[in-house]
């Protein structure tokens, strides 16, 4: 039986696999290596705290997360296509490696 996301390093597991899997796609990888070109170094901690501070509570995360989304769609407005491969490998990410309430949640707030 997998555990459910419970504490920050699991946030962490979390977000760096689905990053990964994201950078490696097909799909979508070029929007986030070759347009968005990310900043992974500061874009992942912005991230763990986003994370957290959904699922956890930790209030760590500051700033208007829909920002950066909203400038990149002024350049290249992700598709149908490509905003649902971003959803499923947030999916299969999560069922990979928890299970539980806390993992539910993350897969609804993701939409």
């Amino acid at each position: 039986m997998k555990k459910d996301l419970s504490n920050r390093e699991d946030v962490e597991l979390l977000v760096n696999t689905f990053y990964d899997k994201v950078k490696a796609n097909a799909t979508i990888g070029f929007i986030f290596n070759d347009i968005a070109k990310v900043d992974w170094k500061n874009h992942l901690p912005r991230m763990y705290s986003f994370w957290a501070s959904i699922l956890l509570g930790k209030h760590s995360f500051s700033g208007n997360p829909m920002d950066k989304h909203i400038q990149l769609s002024k350049i290249a407005p992700m598709t149908d296509i490509e905003f649902s491969e971003w959803l499923n490998i947030f999916a299969q990410t999560t069922d990979e490696l928890f299970e539980g309430e806390k993992a539910e949640e993350a897969k609804k707030k993701s939409h």
